[in-house]
This record gives structure tokens, sequence and C-alpha cells, in this order.
């Protein structure tokens, strides 16, 4: 009796420890992205395209549904060429979803000698590897709400790719369903306020991060903007779901007092943080576990301008 209680013990600890995301996975996910090989992800580049299907391969080992249509890669136009957004959905109880993205191109080379790419590790393949990550979590669960993981092209030439997936007539019932949005933006360093911690733009503008802290129970705490006169809020993918009157914000770890790798060639994986943002991950995915849309319906306040 006591040997099979230990099994069973033994048995909930692995299952317990298997439901994380690991170090190994963030590192991955991360550095592939990060790569010198991704040449800086620049939008329209084979490289980018690369990436788009490498974020769909991941989404299909997460066993998440499509978007749209029969891939996990949302076409649209950009300067004459097809691009591509990657979306998936893990389905939960509830048609309410959540939403979780952060975008995966960047600013590609220069034509400098020595080191000239863009390897955009804090911005943004640590947003995807938070969205990978989630939906890696959640890959065995069924949680309250349903989720659709959103991994957007273009955020560098001007937040196009966000648009144009707000604004597919595929995504309507997705976008008429979403309780709110966490865009995930250079989260790969610790933040101002320590590890484990974020800060969200606008956190004027809602009570989504008063809902979230309720339900994390110290695990993890997000932070008001300590930049709010730089309105991150409005320079981020978030902006293209609040024009729609969806509940979204960005969350961040840069200290965008002394950050020295934004828009630089260092911003590779040198300055990735990785236990740091595996134990926010998976913090994030665990306080995510306990909202259901009973308990978590986030509202904008008067404070927001949006035309």
């Amino acid at each position: 009796m006591k040997k099979l209680s230990v099994l069973a013990l033994s048995l909930f600890s692995f299952f317990s420890l298997a439901q994380e995301v690991t170090q190994e996975t963030v590192k991955k996910v991360i550095s592939t992205l990060a790569s010198d090989e991704m040449k800086g992800r620049l939008i329209g580049t084979p490289e980018n395209e690369q990436a788009a299907h490498y974020i769909s391969k991941l989404f299909k080992e997460n066993k998440l549904d499509y978007c749209v249509g029969d891939s996990y890669l949302v076409p649209f136009q950009y300067k004459g060429k097809t691009v591509y957004n990657v979306c998936g959905i893990k389905k939960g109880s509830s048609e309410k979803m959540l939403g979780f993205s952060g975008h995966f191109d960047h600013m590609g080379t220069s034509t400098d000698k020595g080191d000239n790419i863009y390897n955009g590790a804090d911005d943004d393949a640590s947003g995807i590897t938070a969205l990978v990550g989630i939906s890696d979590y959640f890959k065995n669960k069924k949680p309250e709400f349903s989720m659709v993981f959103m991994a957007f092209n273009g955020e560098e030439a001007g937040l196009i790719g966000s648009k144009a997936l707000s604004e597919d007539k595929g995504m309507e019932k997705i976008n008429k369903n979403l309780a709110a949005l966490f865009n995930f933006e250079m989260i790969a360093t610790g933040s101002e306020f320590g590890k484990n911690a974020m800060f969200m733009t606008g956190d004027d503008f809602s009570d989504l991060d008063d809902l979230f802290n309720q339900h994390a129970d110290g695990m993890i705490k997000i932070y008001p903007d300590p930049y709010a006169k730089q309105q991150l809020f409005y320079r981020s993918d978030n902006v293209s779901y609040a024009k729609k009157k969806i509940v979204a914000h960005s969350f961040s770890t840069a200290d965008m007092s002394k950050i020295k790798h934004y828009h630089q060639v260092n911003d590779d994986f040198s300055i990735v943080d990785v236990e740091n943002m595996t134990q926010m991950i998976n913090n994030f995915a665990k306080t995510v576990e306990k909202l259901s849309p009973k308990n978590f319906a986030p509202k904008y306040n008067d404070k927001v301008k949006l035309n």
C-alpha cells in the first residue's frame, strides 16, 4: 500500500512538472527565431516566411486548430507580395476567448561590415516564445476560456499584420468573442521591477491588470506602465484590436530608460534571461488557467482615446 502511494505521488509529480514549459523549449524557440540564419526576419524576405512556417510547425505540435481555412498561415498583401500572419486556436469550455500575441518580423540586415544582422531576440522573438509557451502549457488541458494565438507579421512596417488579421473576415467570430488580448512585446530581460514581473501599457485605460493580478496570487505581477509619456499603448499591435473596442494591451519587461539593444544588432540571444522568461511564461499560464468568463471580464474606461 505504501509502495503504491509513493508510486502515485511520483506519477503526480511527474505530470505536474510535465505540464510546465521547460527552459529547453524557451531556449530553442527564441534562439531559432533570433538565429543569424533568419537574417532579422524582415517582412517580405524568404527568412520572414521561414519564420512563419516555423511558428506554424510549433502551433501544430501544440495541437492548435486553424483560425481560418486549412492552415495556420493567414495571408495578406505587402508591396505586391503574399506574406503571412500565423494563427491557431485552443478550444476551451466556453466560446469566449482570450488572445495571446506577439510579432515575429524584425528589421533584417544592414550594409555595415561585421555584425549586421538585427536578430530581434527581445524584439520580438521573446513575445512569440511566450505565446508558443502558453499554447504548449495548455496542450493537453481543457481551459475555461478558448484561446487564440496570433503571431503577427509587419509590426516594424507599421502594425500592418495585426491590422490585416483584425480586419480579416474569417476572424469575425473570434474577434466577437475576444474578452481580452495579451500582446507580448519584448520580455527577454528582467524588468526594472525585478524578476517575474511585467508592465502593461496603457494601464490607466482598463482594469485588465488589476483583474489579472487578483488571480495571480503573487506568482507573477503586472505593474503600471512606467513610460506612459512614450504612449507605448498606441505603438504596438494591441492597438489594432483596441480600435475594434477589444480590451487589448501590450506586456513588456523592457527597461526603456536604459535599454541598449532596442533596434540594435546586439539584440541577440546573449541578452536573453531564459530562466526568468520560463518562469514568467509558466506563471502567466497558471494564472490564465484560473480565469473564466465568470471571473474575468475586463473593461475599458473613458480615458482610452481611439478613433
